[in-house]
């Protein structure tokens, strides 16, 4: 139901594409792959790790729950919605890793937070980003980098894990919050209008 766009040939993507990709590449690179958090688990607890699989479906019912409510708050306020999920989920690692289980728990539900706003409004936020013309080659662009860093971070936290779990921990906060400035930055420019 868009208007159709004057055909126009493509001018390349926005400063704010670049600046936004490379925000969302700081946020994916933090943010810990639930099967490292299950293997911390499983070696905290020394059992079976029964429980693991009720910790994950308590992230994946947040991440459902966060993914509507983040989406029906980038209709309002844009990209501050997703500033708010990333800021507040940037605390899921000291937590889930902390080797307390009440933590644990409140570490899954920003987990599921930080997992459901990356999933829907973190994505949907391109489309206003670029024009109609460059829209394919800017998601396509852009997942690849978003899973590129996700891969990356996740497999230097995977080191980490072996040689310093609070270096770990560091890491996944400083990406985050790193990538949190530059989102805020983004967001006031959005809101300006540029």
């Amino acid at each position: 139901f868009e208007p159709e766009p004057e055909m126009t040939p493509a001018k390349g993507l926005p400063k704010v594409f670049w600046l936004y990709l490379l925000a969302a590449a700081c946020v994916a690179m933090g943010f810990a792959d639930f099967p490292l958090i299950a293997l911390h688990l499983q070696q905290q607890s020394g059992s079976d790790g029964a429980g693991i699989p009720l910790l994950y479906a308590l992230a994946m019912g947040v991440d459902a729950l966060a993914a509507l409510g983040c989406g029906w708050l980038f209709d309002r306020v844009g990209l501050w919605s997703l500033l708010g999920a990333v800021a507040v989920s940037a605390g899921f690692a000291p937590l889930a890793f902390s080797g307390t289980y009440a933590l644990t728990v409140l570490g899954m539900v920003l987990w599921g937070i930080g997992l459901g706003a990356q999933e829907s409004v973190m994505k949907a936020a391109v489309a206003s980003m670029v024009t109609p013309q460059t829209r394919g080659f800017a998601f396509g662009l852009f997942t690849s980098v978003y899973g590129l860093a996700w891969f990356l971070g996740s497999a230097l936290m995977g080191v980490l894990y072996d040689f310093s779990l609070p270096g770990l921990v560091a890491f996944s906060v400083a990406a985050q919050a790193v990538g949190a400035a530059i989102l805020l930055a983004v967001a006031g420019q959005a809101g300006a209008g540029q």
